[in-house]
């Protein structure tokens, strides 16, 4: 079993950056991939990108790459997805993921308002 809880969610304005937090405990597979993704209210849950196990390769989707990164930092497991610029269109629940084993957090709200 694994244990995902993410935080760094909040209310911040246009422009704005912000860095969410995905802490991992528990029993891991051998190798995996920490995923992020974000649902919008009426919208379809949507990929962002994910990270190895082994940090060898990271994916992002094409609509993020600029303002969105991901990383994890091994000592700690835990996986961070930095958001710069940030836009109204870019509120959402943001999740993120283990696979194999199909296993989320509870998500966190990122609201982009002025």
């Amino acid at each position: 079993q694994v244990h995902l809880v993410e935080s760094g969610g909040g209310l911040v304005q246009p422009g704005d950056s912000l860095r969410l937090s995905c802490a991992a405990s528990g029993t891991f597979p051998r190798v995996y991939i920490v995923a992020w993704h974000r649902q919008a209210q009426g919208k379809e849950r949507e990929l962002i990108g994910h990270v190895h196990s082994k940090g060898l390769t990271s994916f992002l989707a094409d609509s993020m790459k600029g303002r969105f990164a991901i990383s994890r930092d091994a000592a700690t497991n835990i996986a961070y997805l930095q958001m710069n610029d940030l836009r109204p269109e870019d509120t959402a629940v943001y999740y993120c993921q283990v696979n194999p084993g199909e296993y989320w957090g509870q998500g966190t709200q990122v609201t982009v308002s002025s």
